[in-house]
C-alpha cells in the first residue's frame, strides 16, 4: 500500500496468502485475512519489522531479520526472511523458544533494542533526506542497472517533462527524444567506470510540453555512480539545474554591452568631428569679420574674393548641418535610452525611442523631469541630476533601484537601471543641461538575485543535513564547510575556511586519511570508512566520499561528504561478539524448537477439542435443562399457589429464574461457539438502510415503552458486503442497548447515521443515556461483562458485535462520558 499523496512511499502491506503454520503463529483461521500488516501487528512499526519488510521490497535483495513479540505476557522470538517476487513479498519466519540462560537473553534483547533504535534513527534520517530531496530546487533522479531504469525522480525533474511517468522505465524509453544526444553515452560511461561526469551549460533538446516539439534547454548537471555495500556500481544519481534563462540573459547582456561599446565609439567619433566643425565655423566667422572690415575700404577690389568666401561659409554651414543630422541619427538610433534635459528645470528637450519605450504610457517630451516623472522627487537619481547640473561632474550608477510606473497613474514597479549623467555645455562653455545615457537591467538584476537566492537555499539545504559537507582546494585548505562542522569541532564553519585539514582534525586523524586525500587530488573518486582519533580527544568511525572537482582537465580540489557511523560500527561489533556466543546456543535452540513443535501440535489439537467441547456441551445441556424445566412445571402444577407454605413459593421462583438464566447462557454459548467456528456468515450485498428500518420495526414496542426519540438518517447508508443475519444482529444490539440503558431523568434520544471514512463505511449510533466509564474499556467487549446490572442482559451482545465486525476486517470504537451518553462507531470495509 502506497501513500495517497506520494506514490513513492510504502505505508503498509496487505496479506495475500498465509500457510497453515503462519495462521497458527498469528492466531488466524483464514488464508487471506482482511487486516493489513500494521493492523494485525501494530508493534511492527516500533520493533523494526515493518521497516524490514519495506527494505526487502525496495532493495529487491533477500534479507533476514530477528525480532521478538510480547504475547500473553510471554516473550516470543522469531527469525524472519523476506524476498521480493514481482509486486509481492514472500516472507517466512520460524518461532524459537526462550533460552533458560537469562543473562544471554537480556544481552541479546539489549543489542536488538540498540539495533532497532539505530535503524529507527536511520529511517528517520532517510525520510528526512528523502523529504529534502523531494523539496530540493534542483532536478534529481536515480537510475538503476545498465539500462538506466528510473527508480526515483523528485518533482522538479518530473515537471521538466510535464509530469510524464518516468519511474520504472529505462532512460531511452521514458525520454525517447534523448536518443542521438550525448547524455546516454555519458550515463553508460559513469555506470561502467564509476567516474563522476560534470556538465556545464550543456545544450539539450527536450520535449518539455510532451507534444513532440523539441525545445532548446541548457543544463548544469552531475552524473554520479551509486554503489551497494560491496562497492559495486548499482546505478547513476542525477543532479541537474535548468540554466536556460541565465544563458539567454547573459547572451542578451553581452549583445547589449557590445552595442553600447559600439555606440560609445561612434559617439566619441561624432564628438570629435563636431568639435572640428565648431572650430572650423569659429575660424570662418573670424575670417568673415576681417573680410567685412576689409570690404569697407576695398569693396570693389575684393568683391570677387568676398563672393568666393561667402560660398565657402555656406559650404561649411551645410557640412555642419550634415554633421548635426548624423549625430541626431546616432542619438535616435542608439540601443541605449538617451535623453537631453534642458535648463535648471531639466526639461526633456530630446528623447530617443528607447528612452520613450521605458515609459510607453507617459508624456515626456517637452515636460520637466518632475512633471513627467513626479515619483523621482527626492530619489537619488533626481539628486544626482541636480548635482551634475550644478557642478558639471559626471555621475554614474550601476543597478540602481528606481520605483517608477510605465503608464500615467499606473502602479509603481521596482526597476533597475545602469546610467551615466553628463553635463551639457553651450557655445560659451556654460552648463545648460544634462545628457543621460541609460540601460534598464531589471531582468539581469532579478536573475542575479534569484541566483543568489538559489545559492542561499543550497546553503540552507547543506546546513540542514546531518553529514559533514565541505570543499577543499588543491592545497588541502577548506573553501566551504556546512553547519554540521560546528557540532563536531565546536567552531563556526566560517572560522574553518582557509585552514588545512591537518590543522582542524589533528596530526593523528590526518594520517588516517592523508593517502585518500592525495588520491582524490590526483582525480580519483573515493568511498571509504576510517576510524578517526580527532584532536579534541574524541574518536569517531566515519564513512566518507571524496569527489574530485575537475576543471579544464585539472583537479582544482575535491568535495568531501562525511557520515558518522560510530553507533552502527559499535553495534556491528557487538552483534559480531553476540553471534559468536549465539553459535554455541544454536544446538540447544534446535532441540528446543523440536520440543516446541511437538507442543504446538498438541496445543492445536487441544484448542480444536475445546471448541468441540463448548459446542457439544451447549448442545447436550439443552436436554437436561429442558427436563428440569418440565419437572419444575409439574411441581408447580402439583403445588397450587394456596398450598405453598413458608418459603416454598420464593424458592420455586428462584429455581425458575435459575433455569431461565441457564437456558439463556446455553443459547449464548451456542451462538459464541458458532461464531468461533464459522467466523462469518456468507457475505452478500445487503442494503444497510433496509436492515436499519427492519430493526426499527422490531424495536417499536421498546421505543413506545421508553418514549424514545429515534432519528434514523440512512441517506448515506449504501449496500455493503456482509452477512445479512450478522448485520441485523449488529444494528439490533446497538439500537436496543441505546434504548435499554437510557437515563431515567430525561427522554431517550437516539441518532443513527452513516458516513464514509477512507476505505470504511462508518455506522454511528449516538445516545444521551447513562454513559460508560471508559477507564474500563478493556472489559467492555469481553464475554459476560456488564456495566449496568439494573437492566436485564447477558453481557454477550457487544462481544458478538465486535467479533462479527472484526471477522470481516472492520472495527468498533466507542466514545462516552458517564452520565451524558455514548457514541458507538462501527467501521465496515467497503
Amino acid at each position: 500500500m502506497y501513500d495517497s499523496t506520494n506514490p513513492e512511499v510504502i505505508v503498509d502491506f496487505t496479506f495475500v496468502h498465509l500457510n497453515a503454520a503462519a495462521k497458527r503463529m498469528l492466531g488466524l483461521a483464514t488464508d487471506e485475512p482482511a487486516l493489513t500488516l500494521l493492523q494485525l501487528l501494530p508493534q511492527s512499526q516500533a520493533n523494526g519489522a515493518f521497516t524490514f519488510h519495506r527494505e526487502a521490497f525496495i532493495t529487491n535483495e533477500p534479507l533476514s531479520f530477528d525480532l521478538t513479540f510480547q504475547t500473553n505476557g510471554q516473550e516470543t522470538y522469531f527469525r524472519a526472511s523476506a524476498r521480493r517476487v514481482g509486486e509481492g513479498l514472500v516472507v517466512s519466519f520460524v518461532e524459537a523458544a526462550d533460552h533458560p540462560r537469562m543473562a544471554m537473553r537480556i544481552a541479546l534483547r539489549e543489542t536488538q533494542a540498540r539495533e532497532q533504535a539505530a535503524r529507527a534513527e536511520a529511517e528517520v534520517q532517510r525520510q528526512q533526506l528523502q523529504l529534502l530531496f523531494m523539496q530540493a530546487p534542483a532536478c534529481m533522479a536515480n537510475l538503476t542497472g545498465p539500462d538506466h531504469v528510473f527508480s526515483f525522480v523528485n518533482p522538479p525533474y518530473s515537471q521538466l517533462f510535464s509530469g510524464r511517468p518516468l519511474v520504472g522505465k529505462p532512460f531511452t524509453k521514458a525520454l525517447p527524444e534523448m536518443k542521438g544526444q550525448p547524455f546516454l553515452r555519458w550515463l553508460d560511461e559513469v555506470y561502467r567506470t564509476g567516474k563522476t561526469h560534470f556538465g556545464n551549460e550543456v545544450l539539450a533538446y527536450v520535449d518539455h510540453t510532451n507534444t513532440g516539439r523539441l525545445e532548446e534547454r541548457y543544463f548544469n548537471f552531475i552524473y554520479q555512480a551509486t554503489r551497494d555495500a560491496s562497492d559495486a556500481i548499482t546505478g547513476v544519481l542525477i543532479f541537474a539545474y535548468d540554466v536556460s534563462e541565465q544563458v539567454e540573459r547573459r547572451r542578451r547582456l553581452e549583445e547589449q554591452e557590445h552595442q553600447t561599446n559600439q555606440l560609445n565609439e561612434e559617439l566619441a567619433a561624432a564628438n570629435e568631428e563636431l568639435h572640428a566643425s565648431f572650430e572650423e565655423i569659429r575660424a570662418n566667422n573670424e575670417a568673415l569679420a576681417h573680410t567685412e572690415l576689409a570690404l569697407r575700404s576695398l569693396n570693389q577690389e575684393l568683391e570677387a574674393r568676398v563672393e568666393e568666401r561667402t560660398q565657402e561659409v555656406q559650404l561649411a554651414q551645410i557640412e555642419t548641418e550634415r554633421q548635426r543630422m548624423r549625430l541626431y541619427r546616432f542619438f535616435m538610433q542608439a540601443p541605449a535610452a538617451l535623453c537631453s534635459l534642458d535648463g535648471p528645470n531639466l526639461v526633456f528637450e530630446l528623447i530617443n525611442p528607447n528612452f520613450q519605450s521605458l515609459f510607453p504610457g507617459r508624456r515626456i517630451q517637452g515636460h520637466s523631469l518632475l512633471e513627467a516623472l513626479p515619483e523621482l522627487k527626492g530619489h537619488r537619481a533626481w539628486n544626482t541630476l541636480r548635482l551634475v547640473y550644478d557642478t558639471g561632474a559626471t555621475h554614474q550608477e550601476t543597478a540602481i533601484l528606481i520605483p517608477v510606473a510605465e503608464y500615467e497613474g499606473g502602479p509603481l514597479e521596482d526597476r533597475y537601471f545602469n546610467y551615466v549623467q553628463q553635463a551639457r555645455y553651450d557655445s560659451r562653455g556654460d552648463i545648460d543641461g544634462v545628457l543621460v545615457f541609460a540601460f534598464e537591467v531589471t531582468e539581469q538584476v532579478k536573475a542575479q538575485q534569484q541566483s543568489e537566492e538559489s545559492a542561499r537555499r543550497l546553503r540552507i539545504l547543506t546546513d540542514a543535513l546531518p553529514v559533514l559537507i565541505g570543499y577543499l582546494d588543491n592545497e588541502q585548505r577548506y573553501q566551504f564547510a556546512n553547519q554540521a562542522y560546528e557540532t563536531w569541532f565546536n567552531q563556526r564553519p566560517a572560522d574553518l575556511l582557509g585552514r588545512t585539514v591537518k590543522d582542524i582534525v589533528g596530526e593523528e586523524a590526518y594520517r588516517q586519511v592523508q593517502h585518500y586525500i592525495e588520491r582524490a587530488l590526483a582525480g580519483e573518486r573515493l568511498d571509504f570508512e576510517a576510524q578517526m582519533p580527532y584532536r579534541e580527544n574524541f574518536t569517531k568511525y566515519i564513512r566518507t566520499s571524496y569527489v574530485p572537482d575537475v576543471q579544464k582537465g585539472q583537479v582544482a580540489g575535491f568535495y568531501t561528504l562525511v557520515n558518522d557511523i560510530t553507533e552502527q560500527v559499535e553495534a556491528r561489533q557487538q552483534v559480531q561478539r553476540l553471534n559468536e556466543q549465539l553459535l554455541s546456543m544454536n544446538e540447544e535452540l534446535q532441540t528446543s524448537n523440536e520440543e516446541l513443535s511437538s507442543t504446538n501440535e498438541q496445543l492445536t489439537r487441544t484448542n480444536v477439542d475445546l471448541d468441540n467441547f463448548i459446542y457439544t456441551a451447549s448442545h447436550d445441556l439443552k436436554a437436561p435443562i429442558t427436563n428440569i424445566e418440565g419437572l419444575l412445571q409439574v411441581l408447580l402444577n402439583e403445588l397450587p399457589t394456596n398450598k405453598r407454605e413458608g418459603d416454598v413459593g420464593y424458592v420455586l421462583e428462584l429455581m425458575q429464574g435459575a433455569v431461565d438464566r441457564f437456558k439463556r447462557t446455553i443459547e449464548h454459548l451456542t451462538d459464541v461457539s458458532k461464531l468461533q467456528k464459522e467466523h462469518a456468515q456468507p457475505a452478500t450485498q445487503v442494503s444497510l438502510a433496509k436492515v436499519v428500518q427492519d430493526v426499527r420495526l422490531d424495536l417499536m414496542p421498546l421505543i413506545q415503552e421508553t418514549g424514545a426519540q429515534l432519528t434514523l438518517d440512512t441517506r448515506n447508508c449504501p449496500s455493503i458486503a456482509f452477512s445479512e443475519k450478522n448485520l441485523r444482529s449488529v444494528v439490533y444490539n446497538l439500537l436496543s442497548n441505546a434504548l435499554k440503558y437510557h437515563h431515567p431523568d430525561r427522554i431517550p434520544e437516539v441518532h443513527l447515521h452513516c458516513r464514509t471514512e477512507g476505505p470504511y463505511l462508518v455506522l454511528e449510533v449516538q445516545d444521551n443515556g447513562l454513559g460508560l466509564d471508559l477507564t474500563r474499556t478493556q472489559h467492555m467487549f469481553q464475554m459476560f461483562q456488564r456495566y449496568h446490572t439494573h437492566v436485564e442482559g447477558s453481557g454477550v451482545g457487544l462481544y458478538m458485535v465486535k467479533k462479527m465486525v472484526e471477522n470481516t476486517g472492520g472495527q468498533i470504537q466507542v466514545q462516552s462520558k458517564l452520565g451524558e451518553g455514548s457514541t458507538f462507531s462501527v467501521y465496515f470495509c467497503l
